[in-house]
């Protein structure tokens, strides 16, 4: 009540029924402000402040607290309930989603990752696409030391391409070597992104320590994998679907795995270590290290 009642005296805003102190906001975040109310919210979501079947406190509360008008705050609630965080009963209010297994969005958990002191990243997918465009922010966020982790390590895990694949494939089924090379060169265009980024905050000594490694192998990757900080997991089934690319000058009709359809769902060791999302992070942290430490073969991609 003490941390209740100090923040009320800064703030200058009743905050009461609230049941946790949320995070204050960054006065530097550019970011749109109910996009800062909902990571504040996800913060307080992840770390167990806000306990599965908890209600949140409520819309006036929250306009208070943080000074928002109540459709920035509305709009926050939707963006958490839209990640399924959070869960909205018809005249009762919202309440902390009691299920850990459920559809997650990447990005803030990769965001509150890099406010630790050692990062870790290991990924298991088939491009790499959503890891690069996740890590975009936080990587700017470090360049301006609004971020400050002491080491970052990545691993990545992906499909050879010089080898033949379930997927992609033509649509009766047959190997296309030119659709293969596409997807290497996609591939590699995303890891060598990542490790450039990466290794520059280490020349430029904003990270002391740094590191990006990858490794091939020969299996198709029908799912992606993603186990953040050895603490969350995030496992998602990449869909086959039908596409059309231009390669070398042909339209070509293929069976691609599409990883923007591919629903991801979360798994934390927060959740306790006999329930189901500590076991699965276990059981994601042990697979990772069994493929990259067996079939998982080096691959420099500014080697080519």
């Amino acid at each position: 009540m003490a941390v209740l009642a100090a923040l009320e005296q800064s703030c200058g805003r009743s905050i009461e029924g609230m049941t946790f102190a949320p995070e204050p906001l960054d006065p530097d975040d550019d970011r749109p402000p109910y996009e800062q109310v909902a990571r504040g919210l996800a913060a307080a979501i992840r770390t167990r402040k806000l306990k599965p079947g908890e209600k949140l406190p409520s819309h006036k509360n929250l306009t208070e607290h943080y000074g928002f008008a109540r459709a920035t705050i509305q709009r926050a609630l939707r963006d958490l309930e839209d990640e399924g965080l959070v869960v909205s009963r018809k005249g009762s209010g919202v309440y902390v989603r009691e299920r850990t297994e459920r559809p997650a969005g990447l990005r803030p958990y990769v965001e509150q990752a890099f406010a630790s002191e050692h990062v870790t990243i290991d990924f298991a997918g088939f491009s790499s696409e959503t890891l690069h465009n996740t890590l975009q922010e936080p990587i700017d966020k470090i360049r301006v030391g609004r971020l400050t982790p002491s080491s970052i390590r990545i691993r990545i895990l992906v499909p050879d391409m010089s080898v033949t694949h379930a997927a992609p494939v033509l649509m009766d089924g047959a190997d296309d070597p030119r659709l293969r090379r596409r997807m290497h060169d996609m591939m590699m265009g995303f890891t060598r992104s990542i490790s450039n980024a990466i290794m520059e905050l280490k020349h430029l000594e904003l990270v002391r320590d740094a590191s990006v490694s990858v490794r091939l192998h020969s299996g198709t990757q029908f799912f992606k994998l993603y186990v953040i900080n050895e603490r969350d997991a995030f496992f998602g089934y990449y869909p086959i679907r039908p596409n059309k690319v231009l390669v070398q000058g042909q339209m070509v009709e293929f069976f691609d795995l599409v990883g923007a359809d591919a629903t991801l769902f979360h798994h934390s060791v927060n959740d306790g270590d006999s329930t189901s999302g500590a076991q699965q992070v276990e059981q994601a942290k042990r697979w990772f290290e069994s493929v990259w430490g067996t079939i998982g073969r080096d691959f420099d991609p500014n080697g080519e």
